[in-house]
């Protein structure tokens, strides 16, 4: 059974030893006074793809946003292993080895997939052949249309580029906000298992997520977030079996078909 989280317990089936990227007691919000995150905590480890998944509104990209230094963090911390990394620049991050990719405006459109990915290596650019070599290994799609411009590819390709793009400084965590949304639903079942091939090369994944079950069906562990606040932890086929998420965040498909069914009697003569 899922554990919901208790001060004593945040992180059930999280491995042992340091965590790789932390985050603990995060209050954070893009308003003065208007906070979106109440004491907000997650743990990936190393080796590890961790969803975050919630209602709209619950604050999940905001978190993520916290972690990469986009939203101020007005108390809590964020630890990169034994580094305070809380409210450092994103270009600072990135240094550090954490990629973020956007939902939105993820891509340069009037670039080559080639220059966007060269964009992604901006802070050392005399790694761009042989990270450019990495990264077309793990998009082999991309690789014989370097000189097309992203302005053209279709919203799956773009997502493949803006991946590509944040794992050219050869990244430890990487944050993905959302990349399913918008895309067909053999794009996004192809963005999931992109996800864990990239994962499987060894970089440890943070992945925000509208499509809960997809997204608990690939995770290792994931936070379920309700109105700034951590609801629900545990690994991800566990949340799916959990009947608390299945009532309030997975949908109310049971009572959708049982309704129907009655609906379906009372018609009968």
């Amino acid at each position: 059974m899922t554990t919901t989280t208790q001060r004593d317990d945040l992180h059930p089936g999280a491995p042992d030893g340091r965590p790789l990227l932390e985050a603990r007691d995060l209050v954070a919000g893009y308003l003065p006074g208007v906070d979106i995150l109440h004491d907000c905590n997650l743990q990936l480890h190393p080796g590890e793809l961790v969803g975050i998944i919630g209602p709209n509104g619950a604050g999940k990209s905001t978190l993520l946003k916290a972690l990469f230094g986009l939203v101020s963090v007005r108390s809590g911390s964020v630890t990169l292993g034994e580094e305070d990394i809380t409210n450092l620049r994103a270009d600072n991050l990135v240094r550090r080895g954490i990629g973020f990719v956007p939902q939105t405006n993820n891509v340069f459109p009037s670039l080559t997939i080639a220059e966007n990915l060269q964009m992604g290596v901006f802070q050392a650019p005399k790694e761009f052949e042989a990270q450019f070599d990495r990264v077309m290994g793990l998009f082999p799609e991309l690789a014989t249309r370097a000189r097309q411009r992203a302005g053209s590819l279709s919203g799956g390709e773009r997502q493949m580029v803006a991946m590509g793009r944040a794992l050219m400084m050869n990244p430890s965590v990487l944050l993905l906000d959302e990349p399913s949304a918008g895309l067909s639903p053999v794009r996004q079942d192809e963005t999931f298992l992109r996800t864990r091939r990239i994962n499987k090369a060894g970089v440890s994944i943070v992945i925000v997520e509208q499509n809960a079950r997809r997204c608990l069906q690939i995770c290792h562990r994931a936070y379920v977030l309700d109105q700034g606040s951590n609801a629900h932890s545990g690994p991800g086929r566990e949340l799916m079996d959990d009947p608390r998420v299945i009532e309030l965040y997975l949908g109310t498909l049971e009572a959708d078909v049982a309704k129907e069914e009655a609906e379906g009697r009372h018609e009968e003569p």
